[in-house]
């Protein structure tokens, strides 16, 4: 299956994932829900400020590709809205994981990928990240790529490909090559303390973002 999404289509359906997973006693998600949950700065990037109408057009475009239905009850008059990824690509739990923390956030390496998703799926090692991120790529057609490591990094970054493709910077002239490695073996050293450092940010963004939906609920009935 062949799809296109524009980067707030990503949006919209990477929230709707996410919701379902995380606060799955409010999913399907309201018009006025969605629009929180895309617009919320935790687990974010980048942040968007989206208005309800610029949702509504996501949500037709993704409703015409089957990725995503709107839904109605008995017991309320307000129109909700679920994904349908399953539907769409039959994946296994880590691959939704993945597939929605790169919807939510562009492209990022394994070893981030691990530990943004954990709210998600728990991966046991970062070879199960791999496994996923392969699985990934060998569909028909590929739904991840890997990026070309940038200068001082260790880690090559995955995108993924139901959108446009991240443009890649141009390639370092040759005379850059021993500085390119000075970096990389510095960035290597703090690898550590900067995993570290994101764990205590991700941490963080959680507890603001369950703040946020506490305050959201709370407004229902005051």
């Amino acid at each position: 299956m062949q799809v296109t999404l524009t980067s707030i289509e990503a949006r919209v359906l990477g929230a709707l994932i996410e919701k379902e997973i995380t606060t799955p006693e409010y999913y399907p998600l309201s018009l006025n829900a969605l629009s929180n949950a895309c617009n919320q700065k935790s687990n974010r990037d980048p942040v968007m400020h989206l208005e309800e109408s610029e949702i509504r057009k996501a949500l037709n475009h993704l409703e015409y590709q089957c990725l995503v239905r709107s839904v109605s009850s008995t017991d309320s008059r307000v129109t909700k809205f679920e994904h349908r990824l399953q539907d769409a690509f039959n994946f296994y739990r880590p691959e939704v994981a993945i597939i929605c923390e790169l919807l939510l956030r562009g492209p990022q390496t394994p070893g981030e990928l691990r530990t943004r998703a954990s709210r998600l799926h728990a991966f046991e090692d970062l070879e199960s990240v791999h496994s996923a991120l392969n699985r990934l790529e060998k569909r028909d057609p590929p739904l991840v790529t890997v990026l070309p490591r940038q200068p001082g990094t260790k880690e090559a970054r995955y995108a993924h490909l139901l959108g446009d493709v991240p443009p890649v910077a141009p390639a370092a002239p040759a005379h850059a090559t021993a500085s390119r490695d000075h970096d990389a073996a510095t960035a290597s050293s703090n690898q550590r303390i900067e995993s570290l450092v994101a764990e205590v940010t991700e941490l963080r963004n959680q507890i603001a973002d369950l703040q946020s939906q506490f305050a959201t609920f709370r407004k229902q009935f005051e």
